[in-house]
């Protein structure tokens, strides 16, 4: 059974920064592109970054140049380091697996706030 299990979530000020991590059971992440969606109330999910197989990244608009995306294939892990964190920022972030299929992490909440 294959589970992506996020971690680092939470609380933080404007201007803070965070590192999000996700492992990955059931399935080795080598062969994976790996990344990171979020979603705000109210709004639509969308992409925040994604790291291929390869090591090429790519970034949502909104965060290029604060976050960070990266993988640790042997560790079955993805990385999000998020920086210069704004109020907008504020979401469930949720981790997520896609080669022939996609799966999904539960996600985690950030929540950027005095």
């Amino acid at each position: 059974q294959v589970q992506l299990a996020e971690s680092g979530g939470g609380l933080v000020q404007p201007g803070g920064s965070l590192r999000l991590s996700c492992v990955a059971s059931g399935l080795s992440i080598s062969g994976y592109t790996m990344g990171w969606y979020r979603q705000a109330p109210g709004k639509e999910r969308e992409l925040v970054a994604l790291v291929t197989s390869g090591g090429d990244t790519n970034y949502g608009d909104s965060v290029k140049g604060r976050f960070t995306i990266s993988r640790d294939n042997g560790a079955n892990t993805v990385y999000l380091q998020m920086g210069s964190l704004k109020p907008d920022d504020t979401a469930v972030y949720y981790c997520y697996a896609r080669w022939l299929t996609t799966f999904w992490g539960q996600g985690t909440q950030v929540t950027v706030s005095f």
